[in-house]
């Protein structure tokens, strides 16, 4: 039987388990959305292309599974590429699906025209320009295997016209075959002998664990090997969540505003074992002094990552979760008696944590935005979807928010993209109708994509959003204040609007807290309301993120207050 382009799509995302998908519509993909009007794949029109891309990525980062945008071409394809530039630095598998002029058009500078696998060739796992429709479906049962395999990351299949509309016999692929792409999961068995007899030596180990760890769902490994070990686990912001914060063995984040106690193990440790993380800039601060005194041992399925900013003593290529079962296995039968050896490591651990606690002062008036976070998390109890935007907020989250499990915490670390909070949030809510999703946002960053208000009223997802509103681009401000002599240039952002009236304007709830008493009655009516739900937050304004490294210093450097 013969199929349209259009169908033959719907089809092979069917097989794919695809049931979500986030959009806007436009010319040239108007057949395909002519053939999803009668699809049973719910579509999501969001209100911004860039909306829809966020959403789908806040989908994916909450299921593990791959996360689906269609817009069509020209503008409506260059406004994803912040949304697939975020998704690609974070390693977040999703599939974007462009519209294209007509293949006789491509190149003649046609209506809406935009050569968008050019554009996002850095910004990409791999881009498709399909040009026979007899091609299409092998193209998506590729292009979803490279996005969730390996590194994950996003794929993009351009779409013109013409291949939407002509007709081909609909047989879909049953596995892939890539000669030049064969991701490597097992790692090399002498290489973990290696990393397994540095652990047997060491006295002050550190496993410092990234995003890969909760990407190849090795939760459970990195507990296993953590309490058979009794090593101490640092994450990064991308790793939140893949280890329960409320263990004893759990340092918090580290990095530019990790905790003391985290930095300072990462400096004065004997073995670094870093567990599908990067060593990015913000991790590592002045790389020529970072972790002196360690064995560096980095676990990572992309090989380009080893050794990309610091040198490497032990490398190995493969899924974390296959590494660390492997490693556990090695370990296991060792009659080394683990927390005695490590006693002294964990006294001075304690000892930093004692010295320099996470810490703030919160009176009974002005709202500390530390205390905001704190009573989203004690009141939500660790279960629910925390999806930020970034600056200020993002990093305060990441130090004051408890997590019990993995794809619980929702961010864009990477780029680092504002107005990526809200629309992510969105997805995560479409993926778990009934799970508690709280976006936690920052009034600049809100302000990006306060366009999606309609699309949470309009599907009904109800998601909780907290505007930590200080007035100012706050981590902005912050630099300005330390390091260009309090010249808010261009951070101030006095004039806004009034949220909770454009709340209402869109259909939701707003309140509004203005003192310390207000802030959990808010959370309170919100947390029970079964709809979406604004809530801003007035702040102190210039209120700052401690501990904090200065670009250029090492971690041990760190600015306490």
């Amino acid at each position: 039987m013969k199929m349209t382009g259009s169908r033959i799509l719907l089809e092979s995302l069917k097989k794919e388990g695809v049931k979500t998908i986030f959009g806007y519509p436009g010319g040239v993909v108007l057949p395909l959305y002519d053939a999803l009007f009668d699809s049973d794949i719910k579509h999501i029109l969001t209100r911004h292309e860039q909306g829809a891309v966020h959403a789908a990525d806040g989908y994916s980062r909450s299921t593990g599974r791959v996360g689906v945008c269609l817009v069509t071409s020209g503008p409506g394809a260059t406004n994803t590429v912040t949304g697939i530039a975020t998704a690609y630095m974070d390693s977040i598998p999703l599939i974007i699906l462009t519209g294209q002029v007509p293949t006789a058009l491509i190149g003649n500078d046609a209506f809406q025209e935009a050569d968008i696998v050019g554009i996002t060739r850095p910004c990409t796992k791999y881009s498709y320009l399909v040009k026979d429709v007899n091609d299409l479906a092998k193209i998506v049962k590729e292009a979803f295997y490279i996005a969730s395999t390996g590194s994950p990351g996003p794929v993009l299949i351009d779409l013109p016209k013409d291949v939407l509309v002509s007709e081909a016999r609909f047989s879909y692929p049953e596995s892939v075959h890539l000669r030049s792409y064969k991701p490597v999961y097992k790692g090399h068995i002498q290489q973990i002998k290696k990393v397994a007899k540095a652990m047997l030596d060491s006295q002050r180990p550190v496993l410092y664990v990234g995003g890969g760890t909760i990407s190849s769902n090795a939760s459970d490994e990195l507990r296993r090997l953590a309490h058979l070990t009794q090593a101490p686990i640092t994450t990064t912001l991308m790793g939140m969540g893949a280890f329960p914060s409320d263990d004893p063995l759990s340092l918090g984040m580290c990095g530019m505003h990790g905790t003391f106690r985290a930095n300072m193990a990462m400096q004065e440790c004997d073995l670094l074992i870093s567990l599908g993380a990067r060593f990015d800039d913000r991790v590592t601060g002045n790389v020529s002094k970072f972790s002196p005194k360690s064995v560096k041992v980095h676990v990572n399925i992309d090989p380009t990552a080893i050794g990309k900013s610091i040198a490497i003593d032990l490398p190995v290529v493969g899924d974390v979760k296959h590494v660390l079962k492997d490693f556990i296995d090695l370990l296991k039968d060792e009659k080394r008696p683990w927390k005695k050896d490590l006693q002294p490591w964990h006294e001075q651990i304690e000892s930093w944590r004692s010295t320099f606690p996470l810490k703030y002062r919160q009176g009974e008036g002005a709202i500390k935005p530390q205390y905001v976070v704190e009573k989203i998390s004690e009141m939500t109890k660790g279960e629910a979807i925390i999806a930020t935007d970034v600056g200020q907020h993002q990093m305060w989250s990441a130090q004051y928010l408890k997590f019990k499990k993995p794809r619980s915490f929702i961010t864009s670390g990477g780029l680092g993209t504002m107005g990526f909070g809200f629309p992510a949030a969105l997805g995560a809510q479409a993926a778990f109708p009934g799970k508690m999703v709280v976006a936690i946002t920052g009034d600049g960053g809100f302000q990006m994509n306060s366009q999606e208000l309609i699309t949470a009223v309009q599907y009904n997802l109800p998601v909780k959003i907290a505007i930590i509103n200080n007035h100012f681009l706050g981590m902005v401000r912050q630099w300005q204040q330390l390091f260009f002599n309090k010249r808010y240039s261009y951070s101030c952002l006095a004039s806004a609007p009034d949220f909770v009236k454009l709340a209402e304007a869109h259909g939701l709830l707003g309140l509004r807290a203005k003192k310390k008493a207000d802030v959990e009655k808010i959370l309170e009516i919100a947390f029970k309301t079964p709809k979406p739900v604004l809530m801003d937050f007035r702040v102190i304004p210039e209120e700052n993120v401690y501990p904090m490294v200065p670009a250029g210093a090492a971690l041990s450097e760190m600015l306490l207050a």
